[in-house]
């Protein structure tokens, strides 16, 4: 997981190494039995090797020549397909092998009856408190039920920056084989050894508990199916060709050899061969953008949503309010408003008060000023709700500046003898109906204007949300926000709706009315609270750095805890379909070209005049093969090497491009389609040129 292993090339030597091994190792027929087109090719390459040793045991060499290439080659498409599953395969072995190395069993101090003792982390179990400090290796997964501490999960995440775990929040959560960096923390554990979240993550990307997806299923169905159809076909043919022989009175080039390519070209070899490689590397490409798929049947649905339920605040916003602008009573300079917005800010720490700090200075410019010795700061309080300063005037008398919540400088100015100005009172109104907050700054008994705070929307966020509405996907924000509030920045970031007072119940409900209506919903949280919803979504993406609760309810775990990653799922999601659906068309059209070689070259003998003249037939040698030989060679040929040169589509993906599915299908008809249909025709006749020039045949 980490940076290096993400950015592992394709056909990493080491990776490609192991993956030649695994080849061999997976000719194990429990293992070919997994897949039912390759399966058949299995068993025909047996058949022709068998058939191979008996003409060398009869010294019956009259086609050895010819069947020895064809057995080769069948065995090649078997190991090819075999590589192609490895290869995809040994990128995720590689990833689990840098997670086993901080696999440790480290010693922990667990609390028991008040006293701390060392054991052994294998020997904790759920519900033991363990104690960390700063230079510690957290022993098992856990949430923080008390202190607080930064903690390292670069190994994990691949992030080299600290994070902070603390109780009683959404940031609870820790994991196992992290590092302590800083303070202390006492972990209550919530998993037994062997079943922690480092464990499910190794078990996950090295593919041990991979299943077909329903697609993939489905499209093994169709296969089998399709295999089948051409079995039966080609077990015709030969009582076909043996009457077409004795009507004709000559002879077919109809051979066992002949027949078992005919079966291995036509079949859907091509697809069959990528499957699994397509559905692995599916959820490679997932983990390489941090996110971790629980199974390829997430990174499928994925694919598939068409309702997205996104919280407001950290996806949809920056999720801090940010000063944006400075509204003066009327009577009062903006530049007044602004040096006692700035001075009442300076004790203020959070991230609101440093934003009127940077808005004084960036939009009035006021910089950094030296303050008197005999300066008071009043700091924010939550019971007052007001924060301030008192210091020395020109004129000898002290300045008192607060700002703080409408009705908070209300009750301070009444205090003072002031009143507070109805104007500025239904200024205040429509800053809170616009989605935004309104604070007021007041000197003294004197009111001299508004800040106005507002939860910024993220750049970009409305061209993203676009281009999922392109996608056909709908957008629903959730905020705990009043509806005023909330609809202002719905309208704002451009979603197609919203839930305003978002409560666990309402959202759980809203996930079920949608798919109760036939649609498949993804949702991102990190709460204990949004761990139901999470469950009942057909993808439900986990922050890394929430709760145990919301990490275990998700399908997915979004390792960096990014709220935007769910756009990368879905994205993530289409491409796996997309190179799947593409694949498979590419591998139906291009069994038409094995038509225009085998067939032609089985029966162009057919009907010959007895001049010599070959038969009708041979008009459908539209590639013009040098013989019949030839033609099945090259054509068996390139249906082996065309598993290997679609290998790094399989992996990477057909690019990703936000279109309707009638735009996408269009596209795929266009190029993979007629692609399929020319390729082979050039790839065939340049084979057989070759075996012509090199007297392979």
């Amino acid at each position: 997981m980490t940076t290096q292993n993400k950015k592992t090339n394709l056909f990493d030597p080491q990776i490609v190494r192991r993956a030649i091994s695994d080849s061999f190792r997976k000719l194990d027929p429990r293992i070919q039995v997994k897949n039912p087109v390759m399966l058949v090719v299995f068993i025909c390459a047996i058949i022709l090797t068998i058939v191979v040793i008996v003409e060398i045991a009869g010294s019956q060499y009259s086609d050895f020549k010819f069947n020895i290439q064809i057995m080769l080659w069948l065995w090649f498409t078997v190991l090819f397909a075999n590589f192609a599953e490895a290869i995809a395969e040994g990128r995720g072995k590689a990833q689990a092998d840098t997670l086993r190395a901080m696999r440790k069993d480290t010693v922990a101090r667990r609390i028991r009856n008040g006293q701390e003792e060392k054991v052994s982390a294998s020997d904790l179990a759920i519900g033991d408190l363990v104690l960390c400090e700063a230079g510690d290796i957290i022993p098992g997964d856990g949430d923080v039920v008390e202190g607080i501490a930064s903690v390292d999960e670069s190994a994990i995440t691949g992030e080299s920056a600290p994070v902070i775990r603390e109780s009683g929040g959404d940031r609870s959560a820790v994991t196992g084989g992290t590092r302590v960096i800083s303070d202390r923390i006492t972990i209550g554990i919530t998993a037994t050894p062997g079943q922690s979240f480092l464990d499910r993550m190794i078990s996950m990307v090295e593919g041990a508990k991979r299943q077909q997806t329903p697609n993939e299923r489905a499209l093994s169905v169709l296969l089998l199916s399709l295999t089948a159809i051409f079995l039966l076909a080609v077990g015709t043919l030969k009582g076909f060709t043996t009457y077409s022989e004795n009507a004709s009175g000559n002879q077919s080039f109809a051979s066992l050899t002949v027949l078992i390519s005919l079966v291995v070209c036509l079949i859907p070899t091509t697809i069959g061969g990528l499957l699994s490689a397509i559905g692995i590397s599916g959820m490679d490409r997932m983990l390489r953008k941090n996110v971790l798929a629980m199974s390829g049947k997430a990174v499928e649905a994925a694919g598939d949503i068409d309702v997205m339920l996104l919280d407001k605040t950290g996806t949809i916003t920056l999720g801090n309010r940010m000063a944006t602008s400075l509204i003066p009573v009327w009577g009062t300079s903006i530049d007044r408003l602004a040096d006692a917005a700035q001075l009442a800010s300076l004790p203020d720490e959070t991230p609101e008060g440093r934003s009127i700090v940077v808005l004084a200075k960036d939009k009035y410019g006021l910089r950094g000023r030296d303050l008197p010795s005999q300066t008071r700061f009043i700091p924010f309080s939550a019971r007052t709700r007001i924060s301030g300063v008192d210091l020395p005037g020109r004129d000898g008398t002290m300045r008192t500046i607060r700002k703080g919540a409408i009705e908070s400088i209300w009750n301070h100015v009444r205090s003072n003898g002031g009143l507070f100005p109805l104007e500025l009172n239904v200024t205040a109104h429509d800053v809170a109906r616009s989605g935004a907050t309104p604070l007021a700054v007041a000197e003294g008994s004197e009111v001299l204007g508004l800040i106005v705070l507002k939860d910024v929307v993220k750049g970009g966020i409305r061209e993203r949300f676009a281009e999922l509405r392109r996608m056909g996907i709908k957008t629903i924000m959730i905020t705990g926000d009043n509806p005023l509030t909330a609809a202002s920045i719905a309208a704002e970031a451009g979603v197609d709706d919203f839930i305003a007072e978002a409560t666990p119940e309402t959202k759980l409900q809203r996930i079920r009315d949608e798919q109760s209506e036939g649609h498949l919903v993804a949702m991102i949280g990190d709460g204990t609270n949004d761990a139901p919803a999470l469950a009942q979504s057909d993808v439900g993406v986990a922050m890394n750095t929430g709760t145990q609760a919301a990490r275990e309810a998700g399908n997915m775990v979004d390792l960096d805890s990014n709220p935007t990653k769910l756009i990368e799922v879905v994205e993530t999601g289409k491409q796996l379909l997309m190179t799947r659906g593409a694949l498979t068309t590419f591998s139906i059209a291009n069994d038409v070209s094995k038509y225009f070689a085998i067939l032609p070259a089985m029966f162009s003998g057919l009907y010959a005049s007895a001049g010599g003249q070959l038969g009708p037939l041979a008009a459908l040698n539209v590639m013009g093969l040098h013989s019949p030989q030839s033609a099945v060679l090259s054509a068996v040929i390139f249906n082996a090497l065309i598993i290997v040169a679609l290998i790094p589509l399989a992996l990477k993906g057909v690019k990703y491009r936000p279109l309707g599915a009638s735009v996408i299908l269009s596209r795929n008809l266009a190029l993979f389609g007629l692609g399929g249909l020319i390729i082979p025709f050039v790839g065939i006749k340049l084979i057989d040129l070759l075996l012509v020039n090199f007297k392979l045949i």
